[in-house]
């Protein structure tokens, strides 16, 4: 049998492909294949599950219009499919002059790209939030918290609903291109498919390479460190706090995450990892850390961010330090408080020169069509993101 798409990925971006695959073309064949033996067990499962409103992106650019459609399509999809999910609304907290300064563009930028944001003082900030401290803030009020692990299992519902398959513990080892499909090759097994969309995530560059792409980035992972808080201290926050961006940084900081379950984490940091999907502390993969230390591009970036990078290292390994980062927003945090907490593995593509590619990145051929790169937030705009990919294949 000659499948009409073939979609490599378990994670929530090649989930909503497949999903919106099927929902816009009744009939079609299609088939998932996810080398683990459960759906979204890496970037998608080891996020912080926040529904996204797109304050940061630029007034008309993409990633602004696909996290504004991304959001509101993903609390649609959470309603229709009763999962649980809550606008709590986020702070972005200014602790010093220069933060102030940039807030206040910040809030320039969100009126442009019509996002509801309230100004507040430092009195206001301290009526909403007791615990947090800082010279004022920009309140979200439509960002929200989920679990996309659940997410992930409700398209995968919907996906064998409307005729599709999805193949676990199928780690794909060769990708051929005909004339007229492409072969996929898996443990023993192979599946033909008139046209392969590939959704990698931390393994998207090998994938590129095992179907002969030239490509000129490499996925470089990037660990980010959580602490949970104790039960007692769950309700330390009603929003979720974040730092105001500082643009000469290549990533936001650490923030207070008020999550799903009723817990809250605190982080992340963001240091090297030395396996792609290894979640333990000190987890390393040979092939991994090869990849990384014979990537020219990788000794590029890591000098040219050199001072916050020996930072977050540093505060990867002395607690102290990092509490000093959360104490800048909540001074009653203590070490005690800083309990163990899963990990999460960035996919930080970085071109040959050392650029960190911030936007999306695909690769295509005539049968062909591999997502090197989704930016941040993914999850959130999932959805629109999948229509973007179907769209660009079709133009291919």
């Amino acid at each position: 049998m000659i499948f009409d798409y073939c979609v490599i990925g378990g994670g929530i971006v090649g989930l909503a492909t497949a999903m919106r695959l099927l929902e816009s073309r009744p009939g079609i064949s299609l088939v998932l294949l996810e080398k683990e033996n459960e759906l979204a067990q890496h970037q998608t499962g080891h996020n912080s599950g926040v529904i996204h409103a797109g304050i940061y992106y630029p007034p008309g650019s993409l990633k602004a219009e696909l996290c504004r459609k991304g959001a509101a399509a993903t609390k649609a999809f959470c309603a229709e499919n009763d999962i649980r999910f809550d606008v709590c609304g986020k702070l972005l907290v200014a602790t010093s002059d220069s933060e102030t300064a940039r807030m206040e563009a910040l809030y320039e930028r969100s009126r442009q790209n019509g996002i509801e944001v309230v100004r507040l003082g430092a009195g206001e900030l301290r009526e909403q939030e007791p615990n947090i401290s800082g010279l004022g803030a920009l309140l979200v009020p439509s960002t929200g918290i989920v679990d996309y692990s659940e997410i992930c299992r409700a398209m995968g519902r919907r996906i064998a609903m409307l005729g599709g398959e999805i193949q676990l513990s199928t780690r794909v080892s060769g990708i051929h291109e005909r004339v007229d499909a492409v072969d996929i090759d898996a443990d023993g097994k192979s599946w033909q498919a008139k046209k392969l969309i590939v959704c990698g995530g931390l393994q998207s560059d090998r994938l590129a390479r095992l179907a002969g792409l030239s490509i000129d980035h490499r996925i470089v992972p990037f660990r980010g460190e959580y602490y949970r808080l104790p039960a007692e201290k769950s309700a330390i926050v009603r929003h979720l706090i974040y730092p105001i961006p500082d643009p000469a940084l290549p990533f936001l900081g650490i923030h207070l995450t008020r999550m799903i379950d009723g817990g809250v984490t605190v982080g992340p940091n963001a240091v090297i990892g030395f396996a792609r999907e290894g979640y333990p502390r000190l987890s390393v993969n040979l092939s991994d850390t090869a990849d990384i230390v014979l990537f020219p591009g990788f000794w590029k970036t890591a000098f040219a961010h050199r001072k916050s990078a020996m930072k977050e290292f540093r505060n990867s390994f002395w607690k102290p330090g990092y509490l000093e980062e959360c104490r800048k927003y909540c001074p009653s945090l203590a070490l005690e408080d800083l309990l163990p907490c899963d990990a999460g593995i960035r996919a930080q593509a970085v071109r040959n020169d050392g650029t960190l590619i911030h936007d999306f990145l695909f690769a295509e051929t005539d049968r062909m069509l591999h997502v090197c790169n989704a930016p941040s937030p993914a999850a959130t705009s999932a959805i629109p993101i999948a229509e973007m990919i179907i769209a660009q294949m079709e133009g291919a």
